[in-house]
């Protein structure tokens, strides 16, 4: 076996955890993980879940394996199904696929109290990542492949084996006595990762294999996190945030800082784990001013406001608001968001005299609507940040705690 120990890299990875998830189909990879993860920490550490997508027919027999390797391995086990399945979507069924399994996996995870959740992909699989986005032109960001740790959805997502190929882990396996099962999809040349995976072996007449694509990748990585050095101070300088918006004094020089800037502050404001297209991003920054994943920019003074769209946020309900807002206020309420409606009442009561002029706050109507306020049943019962505070305080999470997070979410 080359390269680094599995066991070491499970135990590095996890040092400091308490309870973690392992994502386990069945398949040669999350098998071993599974089956090292309880040797390196301990079952008492290890939870185990199997999502079955109902995309093939054996994945429930699939699941049903895992259950009984995990009963003899003392390992807790469930079974999560995705209800809308391969009838009920249109599209790109693996890209629906994958994001269903990444957001029950998540959901499982913040119902048991779980620290992280491990994910078996390989060296193999980060090279293959590699070689699918170089073929799509991605950059520094891109070609750095999968984060060995991403913070995403209130969940730390671990790759420990990102550095161990698939072969050290089968060699692991049948060390061990232990069987695996092999999806047929893996093997289905529709889809692009199986591409990727043939491509690879024809490269290694070239010397490009799976080692070397994942040191790219990592060196990449150390590029990124210098660039996110200086867009962190970029933003620092640049952006203040005010009432739930950002005042943007300029933007920096460096087309690669300004677009990562711009990047970061459209997916704090929307909640987005993903950049924005840069093709989108240059036609906004181009303009001006202009819509972008629910968000609204426009000149202000000698520099910029982007705030929320107020058509995003129009059928929000529940807390924390648009995922970063909470109040507090003397009675029953809910937050949602101002609109058309809630400003036009607004109007209403000032020229009664019952409160200044939401004008007087120098906020333009547009940005306002897309603001939040306080209504109880159809009733606006308060508009804190519009000079109408009734006694209701709202609030939202930092610029700063957004950015900090999404270091670890590439």
């Amino acid at each position: 076996m080359t390269g680094p120990a599995p066991l070491a890299c499970l135990r590095e990875a996890c040092a400091g955890l308490g309870r973690v998830g392992i994502a386990v189909s069945g398949g040669g990879d999350s098998i071993a993980a599974l089956v090292l993860a309880v040797e390196a920490l301990g079952a008492a550490r290890v939870r185990a879940v199997t999502v079955d997508h109902g995309l093939r027919p054996e994945a429930a027999h699939e699941a049903a394996g895992v259950a009984a390797l995990c009963a003899r391995l003392g390992v807790p086990h469930a079974v999560l199904r995705w209800a809308e399945g391969a009838g009920g979507h249109r599209g790109n069924l693996m890209g629906a696929a994958r994001a269903a399994r990444y957001a029950l996996i998540g959901d499982w995870a913040r119902a048991g109290g779980l620290d992280a959740v491990i994910l078996a992909h390989t060296q193999d699989d980060q090279a293959e990542t590699v070689l699918m986005r170089l073929a799509r032109g991605s950059g520094v960001d891109g070609v750095s492949g999968m984060a060995e740790r991403r913070l995403a959805g209130g969940i730390l997502w671990l790759r420990p084996l990102l550095g161990v190929s698939r072969a050290a882990l089968r060699d692991a396996l049948r060390t061990r006595g232990l069987s695996w099962v092999e999806d047929p999809t893996n093997a289905d040349l529709r889809f692009q990762r199986p591409r990727a995976r043939g491509a690879l072996a024809a490269l290694a007449d070239l010397g490009i294999d799976a080692a070397g694509l994942a040191a790219t990748a990592q060196r990449m990585r150390r590029a990124r996190d210098a660039l996110e050095a200086q867009t962190q101070a970029a933003l620092d300088a640049l952006v203040r945030e005010d009432r739930g918006t950002l005042r943007i004094a300029a933007w920096p020089a460096l087309p690669e800082i300004r677009d990562r800037m711009a990047a970061h502050l459209l997916m704090h404001l929307s909640g987005a784990w993903h950049r924005p297209r840069l093709e989108d991003l240059h036609r906004l920054l181009a303009r001006g001013q202009g819509t972008l994943m629910g968000c609204l920019l426009q000149p202000e003074g000698d520099g910029w406001r982007l705030s929320r769209e107020a058509v995003a946020v129009a059928a929000l309900r529940g807390t924390p608001w648009d995922g970063r807002w909470r109040a507090e206020g003397p009675g029953p309420g809910e937050i949602r968001a101002l609109g058309e409606d809630g400003l036009t009442r607004l109007s209403r009561q000032a020229r009664a005299g019952q409160h200044p002029h939401w004008r007087e706050t120098g906020l333009a109507r547009a940005v306002l609507a897309g603001l939040p306020a306080i209504w109880h049943n159809d009733a606006l019962i308060a508009a804190p940040l519009a000079a109408w505070p009734q006694g209701w305080h709202l609030s939202a999470r930092p610029l700063a705690a957004i950015v900090a997070d999404r270091a670890l979410s590439h």
